[in-house]
């Protein structure tokens, strides 16, 4: 949960990373909160407090991924509506004049881009989200300390330039600091 609020405010690309891996923990220990709070809340060096907020925001997850039938795959609404969020950013971004530097990034990595959606047979999904699945499931690769290819991460690092980029507009729309209109 205090990771989740910083990476909000941070970076919110590297949040919604966050978030599929905290679904993906629910599942993994069978949505059992007294498993999350031997293994994770326990013994980390908080305050009594901080644990029992810590351990509040694991129940909220668990209950809305069960109400939402989570329970094997899928994300949860809240994190739909942040993708829903910055794919129609991700689009305004690449119309405006004035964010001639996201279109350049985004047209270098469009060719991996395309090559994950061939590689996945997609064509039903947005790029966008193509985007974070290529970085979420590198990310799992990398936990299983398996190895990924030069091209791999040359794509993946292009990728997350480009979605570090999203996540500054992001937060300079948040601001109102952001002015799209030519």
């Amino acid at each position: 949960m205090f990771v989740s609020r910083e990476l909000r405010e941070k970076s919110i690309s590297e949040y919604l990373l966050y978030m599929w891996q905290m679904e993906d923990i629910m599942r993994a220990v069978g949505f059992d909160i007294d498993k999350l709070d031997s293994m994770l809340i326990r013994n980390c060096d908080r305050s009594e407090d901080d644990k029992n907020e810590w351990r509040e925001w694991f129940q909220d997850l668990i209950n809305m991924m069960l109400s939402e039938d989570k329970k094997k795959s899928g994300h949860l609404q809240i994190n739909e509506n942040v993708l829903v969020f910055l794919t129609d950013l991700h689009n305004r971004l690449l119309k405006s004049s004035k964010t001639e530097n996201y279109r350049d990034l985004y047209y270098k990595v469009l060719p991996f881009i395309v090559e994950f959606r061939s590689k996945n047979n997609r064509t039903d999904t947005e790029e966008l989200r193509d985007c974070f699945d290529m970085l979420y499931g590198v990310l799992l690769l990398r936990l299983q300390n398996i190895a990924v290819s030069e091209s791999t991460t040359l794509a993946v690092n292009g990728v997350s330039r480009l979605l570090a980029l999203l996540s500054d507009y992001y937060n300079k729309e948040r601001v109102g600091d952001l002015d799209l209109e030519d």
